[in-house]
Formats: C-alpha cells, structure tokens, sequence
C-alpha cells in the first residue's frame, strides 16, 4: 500500500519513496530540557510515534532519531533563576520528560543523542562552513562569534516560502553592529569564563553552539547526510529547520532530508495557551487527573496538520471512549499481532497519517466485537488489538484500565473485592436491602458495580 505524507518543501501531498529502498531514516527535533514538558511539546512526540509506528509495519527497517538539547540559553537561565546547576536541570527534567511520554504510551526512539555529547563536530562543522565562504567571524570587541551569512546561499527560505522581509522579522532577529546581514544567524558565540556559562574550547576561544547547529550534526551522526524525513512542530518550520538546510547543504553538495512533515500549532481552552490565562497545561499535571492513553486520544482525534483546541473537557471526552473500547474487551480471551488483519487503518495512516479516521475504522472494530458471539470474540478482539497498537491504544489489561490506582484515601484492589464478595452472600441469601447499602457504599467512594453473566466487575470513576 502505498504512502502519502504532505511535504512542507514541495507544499504539497506526494508518495513517499525512501532513499534506500526498504529502509527509511527520520529525524525528528526534541526537547531543550530546561522545564516540564507541556502538552504542545508532547504533540509531535505523539504524532511520530505513531508515524514510526506505521513505517515499522510498512518498511523492514527504519531508524528514527530524536535529540535532546541540553546546551541552551533558556536552560542557563534557568539556572541562574533557581540557582540549581545546570546538569541537575538537564538531567532531571530529561528524565521526567522520558517518564511522561512513555506514561503517553510513545516508544523511545532508536537514538536520542544530546547536544553536549557532539561539540567537536559541531566546531568541525563551523570551520567547513567558514573555509566555504558561508560563514564569517564577527570582528572587534564581538570577537568569539561566528556567523552564517545568509547572502551565501540563494535559495535561503525555501522551506519557509518567506520573501526578505518576511524572513528578518520572522526570525526576531537581535540587530547586532556585527552582523553583515540582518538574516544572518550565529553559529557559535563566546562564553567568558567569568560569565559563568558553559563553554568549550574552539579555535574562536572559549564558546558555545547556536541552537540549529545541534540538529545539522546530529543528524548527519546518525543518519548520514542524506536521509528520508525530517520532522518537528511548525513552529520549528523557520527559522530552526530553514538555518538547518542552510548549514547542512552548503559545504559538501548534500541534499540533506528528502521530506519534511510538520505538526500543526496547539491551542488550550479556546486561546493560546499561557501560564497568566490558567491554560497551561504540562504533561506532569495532567497525568495526576487522566490517564496517559486518554490525553494520547485527545491528540490523535485531530489531524496531524491541523491547529488542535485542546481542553479537560476533550480529555473526558476521550476517556469516555476508551471506556467503551476498553469495555468491548472485557473478558474477551483476545491476543494479536500488531498490524495483522487492519487493512482500513493501514489505508486512513497511509493516507498523509489520518489518524481521525483510523480511529472511526477502530470504533467499527469495537461495534462489530460488541456485536460478536461465542468462538467470533477472540478473532474481533484480536482485529481490534492489532490496529490499536497502530496507534498506540488499548495497550493495558481491561480491567487494570478500569480498576486503574486507588487516589489518596481511596479504597484499594483488596477492600472492594472484600465487599462485593459480601454482596454476593447477602445477595444468595435473599437479603437485598444489605446488597444495595454496599453498592451504595461503593458508589459513594468512587467505585461503580456491574453485574453480569459472569459475576460482578468494578471500575473507578
């Protein structure tokens, strides 16, 4: 089945035909690790997921890529802010980052390369870029920075579609007398050791990287100078992934990424989303209020593309939903191999990662395993587990989902069984009124009873 993903270069839908074939390499930008990642941050986490996901099933080999920026001015001002040192930042917010998206249920990319672990190549690749005429040392007292000169490459913005104009006010550049060109953009800048900034030695003095020069080398790294798709928010459309081409395709006569895809902006409650409007929302939070896979949902049900309004009601919303799915699954003896027998979401993700709908060709698959009988459960649960794991749903036991963790004060596992189990006698001996006080009971802490065929389940609210 053949894939077709829109190409922010070209500014259209096309096929997709890997360089190698039957193998595809992706490179997707990742976090600068100086906070808790919000919930715009874990949008193209989720999206490439589930687009690796698909590869995965499509292609026998794929290597995908996500960085982790730990060298940045934001991350040094937080540390002067706090007064927390800079690797305590780093190393701290990149674990809590990698524990709420696997919370999400996203999988750890093939390599995840930080930005401090590659500095020499980063120097190696200024001093290409600098033999090549396409970069310049700033003089005077602004000794210690290095530059890109836009000028130098006459197809800058080619990404962006951004005219001159457009492309300065654009990259809210800082007017600098050293700068030839206001476009131009530093690739390396001086770190004074009394300024206590992180530094390294160059032959520039004592500095540090700009911040797309991470993504040029690391790439390269890892995937080579040529690769298939290079992904990340629109927001990183320009000037990030633009100052990428232009540093990657200026010194040797590569191509660079043959695609790029990006994920459109997300909204909270209606406006943009802000700590002073009350509609921030980091990941970390939202996960002591609900589920992991219900605020995947909720990022799924819109089109990668597409601007995305999202809200607590929609993540209620979304759990809701996967109640049923969840509920269509219960006490079904289901197992399945992901991506077997899912030929309509195969098509809907082939079809530029149209995740809404593969997600009404999922709630097809719950309607027809509700609506199966006897020997025909097993296989239409199994349809409907093997195109979840497409998008990364329906990955815990049913009723784990629906017992899920006791809250603070909360009754636990051991205390309800203990009192439908009393329900059950008072029950066998006609004493109903009892029967009903423990289901009251229950219910007034959060636990609501379902009787059926096969005996009594339970689930929190």
């Amino acid at each position: 089945m053949a894939l077709h993903i829109h190409d922010t270069l070209r500014g259209k839908k096309v096929k997709f035909t890997p360089r190698k074939k039957g193998e595809v390499r992706m490179y997707v930008c990742g976090p600068t690790v100086y906070d808790l990642a919000h919930i715009g941050n874990a949008r193209p986490v989720v999206v490439f997921d589930v687009f690796t996901r698909l590869l995965r099933w499509l292609y026998p080999k794929v290597t995908y890529v996500r960085n982790i920026t730990d060298v940045d001015d934001k991350i040094n001002a937080a540390a002067k802010e706090t007064g927390e040192s800079i690797q305590a930042i780093t190393e701290r917010t990149t674990k809590i980052f990698h524990d709420d998206m696997a919370a999400l249920g996203n999988l750890p990319p093939d390599h995840e390369p930080r930005a401090t672990q590659h500095i020499d190549a980063m120097i190696e690749l200024v001093a290409k870029l600098l033999e090549s005429g396409n970069a310049y040392e700033a003089p005077g007292e602004a000794k210690g920075h290095v530059l890109f000169s836009v000028p130098s490459m006459p197809d800058y913005g080619k990404l962006s579609k951004l005219k001159r104009d457009d492309l300065v006010a654009g990259a809210r550049v800082e007017v600098a007398p050293y700068k030839q060109d206001l476009a131009d953009f530093v690739l390396w800048k001086p770190s004074p050791i009394e300024d206590d900034l992180p530094g390294w030695d160059s032959p520039w003095g004592r500095g540090r990287p700009g911040w797309h020069l991470e993504c040029s080398v690391m790439s390269e790294k890892f995937l080579g100078p040529e690769f298939d798709i290079h992904g990340g928010g629109q927001d990183l459309i320009f000037p990030h992934h633009e100052n990428e081409i232009a540093q990657s395709t200026c010194t040797g006569g590569f191509a660079f990424a043959k695609y790029w895809m990006h994920n459109g902006y997300l909204m909270a409650e209606g406006e943009k989303m802000s700590k002073s409007l009350g509609n921030f929302y980091t990941v970390h939070e939202l996960l002591d209020e609900f589920p992991g896979e219900a605020i995947r949902l909720a990022l799924l049900k819109t089109h990668y593309r597409q601007p995305l309004d999202f809200t607590k009601d929609g993540l209620a919303e979304a759990k809701r939903e996967l109640d049923g799915f969840y509920g269509a699954l219960r006490g079904v003896d289901a197992s399945a191999e992901a991506g077997q027998e899912t030929p309509d979401i195969i098509e809907a993700m082939s079809d530029d990662l149209n995740t809404p709908l593969a997600l009404s060709h999922l709630h097809e698959l719950a309607g027809d395993l509700n609506k199966a009988e006897g020997g025909q459960k097993p296989e239409a649960g199994s349809r409907l587990l093997s195109a979840a794991w497409l998008l990364g749903l329906l990955g815990q036991d049913p009723e784990a989902w629906f017992k899920g963790e006791a809250s603070e004060g909360g009754l636990d596992d051991a205390t309800i069984d203990a009192l439908i189990a009393e329900r059950d006698r008072t029950r066998e001996n006609k004493e109903f009124k009892r029967g009903d006080e423990i289901r009251d009971q229950l219910e007034a802490r959060g636990i609501l009873l379902e009787d059926g065929a096969q005996g009594t389940t339970w689930k929190r609210k």
